[in-house]
C-alpha cells in the first residue's frame, strides 16, 4: 500500500481523448492500494467520457482505508458495493449477478494480494467468486510495493492469469513510494490505457472465438 502515482499526471491523462470502448456494462473494482484514492476522479472520467455506459463500482474492505463509498457514489451516481458477503438474507446471489451482468471488468488498482488470490482461484468474496466464474473480459492493473514486480510469486501469478482467455494483465508503471521516498514502487497504469487493453481483448475474443467461452488458453497479448 506504499505506492502512489503522480496525482497531477493522472488528472492530466483524464483530460485526453478517451479510447474507443464498445462495452455497454462495466464492472469497476478498486482494491486496497493507496492509488485507489484516485478512483473518484476516474469514475468521473468514465461517466464523462462514456455517458451511455452502465457503470457499477465495487471496493474491497481494504480499499476503504483510502477512499469512501460515499465519495465514490457521489461521482458514480449510484450505490457503490463493498466486496463482502451480506449478513442479511438476500433474494438473489450477488456473485452470480456480478458474473453475468458486465460486458467488461476492470480491477484498478489491483493489489499484490488480490492478484495472487485471483490467480490461485480463491473465491472467498463476492467479487472474487464472480471473476472466477465470469466469461466477460477482465483487465487487471496491478499496483505493487517496492520489490513487488520482481517477486517470483508475483511473476508466477501473472503467468497463471495469462493462461486465462478472458484476462489481460496491464503491467504497472514506475511510481513513487510514500514509504521509501523513492521511485521504486509500481503504480497502476492510468485507466484510459486499461480501457484500451480490455477493449482490444474484448474485440479480439468477439472476432476470433465467435462467442466461444470454453476457457481454452490463449495469449493475453499484454505482459
Amino acid at each position: 500500500m506504499a505506492e502512489v502515482g503522480d496525482g497531477a499526471t493522472q488528472a492530466g491523462v483524464a483530460g485526453g481523448v478517451p479510447p474507443a470502448f464498445g462495452a455497454r456494462k462495466l464492472l469497476y473494482v478498486g482494491t486496497g492500494a493507496i492509488g485507489v484514492m484516485f478512483m473518484p476522479m476516474w469514475v468521473n472520467w468514465v461517466r464523462t467520457s462514456y455517458p451511455d455506459l452502465e457503470l457499477r463500482c465495487v471496493v474491497t474492505r481494504s480499499a476503504e482505508r483510502f477512499v469512501t463509498r460515499t465519495s465514490l457514489a457521489a461521482f458514480a451516481g449510484a450505490e457503490v458495493l463493498q466486496d463482502v458477503w451480506d449478513d442479511e438474507p438476500e433474494t438473489g446471489a450477488r456473485h452470480v449477478e456480478l458474473a453475468h451482468w458486465p460486458d467488461a471488468v476492470v480491477v484498478h488498482p489491483a493489489t499484490f494480494n488480490f492478484v495472487g488470490r485471483l490467480a490461485l482461484g480463491v473465491a472467498d468474496t463476492p467479487v472474487l467468486l464472480a471473476l472466477q466464474c465470469t466469461s466477460a473480459p477482465i483487465a487487471v492493473a496491478p499496483a505493487l510495493p517496492p520489490g513487488g514486480a520482481a517477486s517470483p510469486a508475483y511473476r508466477q501469478h501473472i503467468k497463471t492469469l495469462e493462461q486465462r482467455s478472458n484476462v489481460i494483465v496491464v503491467p504497472p508503471q514506475p511510481g513513487f513510494s510514500v514509504t521509501t521516498g523513492r521511485m521504486d514502487a509500481s503504480v497502476a497504469t492510468p485507466l484510459p490505457q486499461v480501457f484500451q487493453a480490455v477493449e482490444e481483448l474484448r474485440t479480439r475474443r468477439d472476432r476470433g472465438t465467435s462467442g466461444s467461452t470454453d476457457g481454452s488458453p490463449r495469449e493475453s497479448g499484454v505482459r
